[in-house]
């Protein structure tokens, strides 16, 4: 059986690999073979990151973390495109619905959220994967964020904010970044720079404040 981490791999490796391939045909107007070809290794370069100063939320280490999922067997599936709830981010005036699933086909609506990480205002590592500079390419300013700036997340079961922690710069290669974590985080990667899959923009926030409206499992039943 394939190691969890073997699993995460092979998702980033193929979701963002595909995501990328999809950018540059956008870009150039016409399918590559380029685009789908191995890329050399290059040296990944932060652009910015901290340690927050404020105390860290008191979780249990007991409970199970969410897992991400495996990656689909046609990322490009017809598959239904239910949207789960919406982004805002004050800083780059992004107001976007989310969906569900990391299919390139939910994809190019919005932000997906990565089937098995944890939802948005829950302990764990809550992971999304937007467009850069396709469709509505909702992640094309990422790179303007700051260290502090608010993440926000309204979902059917409460409105959750997060701060930015981190903005860095990592290769498609890196599995790092859907990692479980023991306190509620979120993950947002997209493609770098602007109009190439060479490397990954990974924006990283923690919770720091929620107002839940009700359970997220009652909510998801509900809906």
């Amino acid at each position: 059986m394939r190691s969890r981490r073997a699993i995460v791999a092979s998702v980033v490796g193929l979701v963002l690999a595909l995501a990328g391939a999809a950018t540059l045909v956008a870009v150039s107007g016409g399918p590559s073979a380029h685009a789908l070809a191995p890329r050399p290794a290059a040296t990944p370069s932060t652009v910015r990151s901290t340690t927050t100063t404020a105390a860290p939320t008191t979780t249990s280490t007991s409970i199970p973390l969410p897992q991400p999922s495996p990656p689909p067997t046609d990322p490009y599936a017809n598959v239904p495109v239910n949207q789960i709830g919406t982004i805002l981010i004050p800083k780059i005036n992004l107001v976007h619905p989310i969906f569900e699933g990391v299919w390139l086909t939910v994809v190019d609506h919005g932000p997906g959220h990565w089937p098995g990480s944890a939802e948005p205002g829950q302990i764990g590592n809550a992971v999304f994967a937007g467009h850069r500079v396709t469709h509505t390419h909702p992640f094309l300013n990422l790179d303007q964020l700051a260290i502090g700036d608010h993440v926000i997340f309204d979902m059917p079961y409460g409105v959750f904010t997060y701060a930015v922690t981190s903005i860095t710069i990592v290769l498609p290669t890196d599995i790092g970044i859907t990692d479980p974590t023991h306190t509620p985080t979120i993950t947002l990667f997209a493609c770098n720079p602007k109009h190439s899959a060479a490397q990954r923009i990974v924006v990283k926030g923690k919770l720091i404040s929620s107002h839940l409206t009700k359970p997220a499992a009652t909510a998801k039943s509900s809906a």
